[in-house]
């Protein structure tokens, strides 16, 4: 019975790893028809699609779709030792960490959300 049980488990383990896989390749691909790709909104150097997490339990903050078609958490905020030149965009710190430890369950939730957001932006860009 144990065993069974456990056979299923590496197996269901098994899908979410091949779905893992197959999203990244549609994220790349979808990255890829953005062009030109979108800067963050209120951001100066950063390139990304908000991922809509609201709903989601994360440890993360901002994620975004990158032109790379990775998962990225994006990170603000202000680099004091940069003011010393007194320009106030010296001021801004922005950062893209990338996502790449989350575990293959997490990365199906997040990449199906990161999906539809790209789609989203496509719609919204061919009108």
């Amino acid at each position: 019975m144990a065993d069974d049980a456990l056979r299923h488990q590496a197996h269901a383990d098994a899908i979410v790893a091949r779905a893992a896989e197959q999203l990244r390749g549609v994220l790349r691909e979808l990255a890829a028809a953005i062009d030109p790709f979108p800067t963050f909104p209120g951001t100066f150097f950063s390139y990304g699609i908000e991922v809509p997490l609201d709903d989601v339990p994360s440890e993360h903050g901002c994620v975004v779709l990158g032109e790379d078609g990775e998962l990225h958490e994006l990170r603000l905020g202000l680099d004091v030792a940069g003011a010393a030149d007194g320009d106030p965009a010296g001021l801004r710190a922005e950062e893209r960490v990338p996502l790449e430890e989350l575990p293959p369950a997490l990365f199906v939730l997040y990449a199906q959300r990161a999906v539809q957001a790209a789609v989203a932006y496509i719609e919204r860009a061919a009108r």
